[in-house]
């Protein structure tokens, strides 16, 4: 089973918002998925982004790919996060 870090849309017409999710790579965008490791809502001003790092590095380690989006937003979330003193 290959496993990929990628969004899956919810929220209304012309309203979309995302959750980052764990899933199999065969399964449908919006279909069942492992586990659901953060939110990203670009409608806001400023965007909104809540991703759980530890879980996200978690699904890294073991082995998933993240798509070209998540891995921006992965960037993005590190940078906005200090680093532990």
């Amino acid at each position: 089973m290959a496993v990929v870090l990628r969004l899956s849309r919810a929220g209304t017409h012309k309203a979309p918002f995302y959750h980052v999710v764990a899933t199999d790579s065969r399964k449908p965008r919006d279909g069942r998925y492992l586990e659901d490791v953060g939110q990203y809502d670009p409608t806001q001003s400023p965007i909104r982004l809540q991703l759980k790092v530890d879980r996200v590095d978690f699904w890294l380690k073991a082995g998933a790919k993240p798509s070209p989006t998540v891995a921006k937003l992965i960037k993005l979330a590190r940078a906005a996060v200090p680093a532990p003193a």
